[in-house]
């Protein structure tokens, strides 16, 4: 799925475009117990209540590909009778109207889900009358032809309301205020089957962390099969280990520099995407290439690359190995922080025998909160 896909599922989660029929839940304490478990028709929520649910399946939907967003495809074992996708697309096909298969789904998250805290498993079944799209990206909701059947599962975190003091009304009197159990936003989630080309796949799916360091491979294999994505943090970690490892003691601020442009310009360029840039384990050598790395470091990058990677020559995504926020130089007692597309205004010269950082200044000099005067200025 892609980020117009997702936006387009995203909005359904309003009062006027609501689709979901059914909603189930189960609330987990801090030892696996179930405490609670519910299924009801969404139709018969409260409004004030209906209104935080379909935040909460907002925010299931949010983030960055990559990042907190990630699709999985089932490997074909799981999709046969007993797999994890089978199981999925029997619990989608029951509408979430069979008890036991609900107490199974269950059952399979407590046992994979590494929380020590109390929990709040909310699942929803919707049926979206896709409409049709003329050329210009007008929607005909007139001309509706496919459905897109799916399940959307939330986790929710459920803490206790922090003490303070309060305003008893009725007795008018400040007073200790009553602590009580609070369902905090989505940290994990999924949606299933996928919503890829405005059409329905089964054959992959959806899955949300809030926290992109906090994946949780185990619970993504047990849950959906096959092996686990590398996570943001991840992805970042070995393309610094290739970079590292191949430029050796070559490295040098040039080279480190003529890296971060280069690879910020392939995300501007490929900014109108609807898929977000991916780098192969060739596209990583020809962006060290290109970037100043001699030919006789680059002889060192296959080793590197697998030693750091491994043998499978999975895509980095260029989001997560770059720093499209900030560019910092640090030394033991300097720290330089420049805006990432100004690296132009940092430069590393020979001065009086040692190696300095230029910095161009204009007409603007603050320390310490206090305007000096600048060269241009005197």
């Amino acid at each position: 799925m892609n980020k117009a896909e997702t936006l387009e599922i995203k909005k359904q989660f309003t009062p006027d475009r609501c689709t979901i029929d059914h909603i189930c839940g189960c609330y987990v304490d801090h030892e696996k117990n179930k405490r609670l478990t519910f299924r009801k028709a969404f139709g018969q929520i409260p409004e004030d209540e209906m209104f935080k649910y379909l935040d909460i399946f907002q925010h299931t939907l949010a983030g960055s590909f990559g990042k907190n967003l990630i699709s999985l495809e089932f490997p074909l074992d799981q999709e046969q009778p007993g797999g994890t996708q089978d199981f999925l697309l029997t619990l989608r096909n029951s509408r979430l109207e069979d008890d036991e298969l609900l107490e199974e789904f269950y059952d399979k998250i407590i046992a994979n889900y590494i929380n020590g805290e109390n929990y709040y498993i909310i699942i929803v079944h919707a049926v979206y009358d896709i409409p049709g799209v003329t050329n210009d990206g007008i929607e005909m909701e007139d001309a509706s032809d496919k459905i897109y059947d799916y399940i959307l599962c939330s986790i929710c975190p459920v803490k206790l309301s922090k003490a303070g003091l309060g305003y008893n009304e009725s007795k008018n009197v400040i007073e200790d205020r009553y602590r009580d159990w609070i369902v905090e936003g989505p940290t994990k989630g999924f949606l299933f089957p996928a919503f890829i080309e405005r059409d329905m796949d089964i054959h992959n799916m959806l899955y949300f962390t809030k926290k992109p360091d906090d994946l949780q491979p185990e619970f993504v294999e047990a849950m959906f099969g096959g092996r686990a994505p590398i996570s943001a943090p991840e992805q970042k970690g070995i393309f610094d280990a290739v970079v590292q490892n191949t430029i050796g003691e070559d490295a040098d601020y040039d080279i480190m520099k003529n890296i971060h442009d280069n690879l910020n310009d392939m995300i501007e360029d490929h900014a109108e995407d609807p898929e977000p840039l991916e780098l192969s384990k060739k596209d990583v050598k020809q962006l060290l290439q290109d970037s100043g790395v001699s030919e006789e470091r680059l002889g060192y990058f296959e080793e590197n690359y697998t030693k750091c990677a491994g043998d499978e020559d999975f895509p980095l995504l260029a989001s997560n190995i770059a720093n499209t926020k900030k560019f910092d130089i640090e030394t033991p007692d300097v720290v330089i922080k420049v805006k990432p597309d100004r690296t132009d205004l940092v430069e590393s010269k020979i001065v009086d025998g040692r190696q300095c950082l230029v910095i161009a200044v204009d007409d603007h000099i603050e320390v310490n909160g206090i305007n000096v005067r600048t060269f241009m200025n005197k």
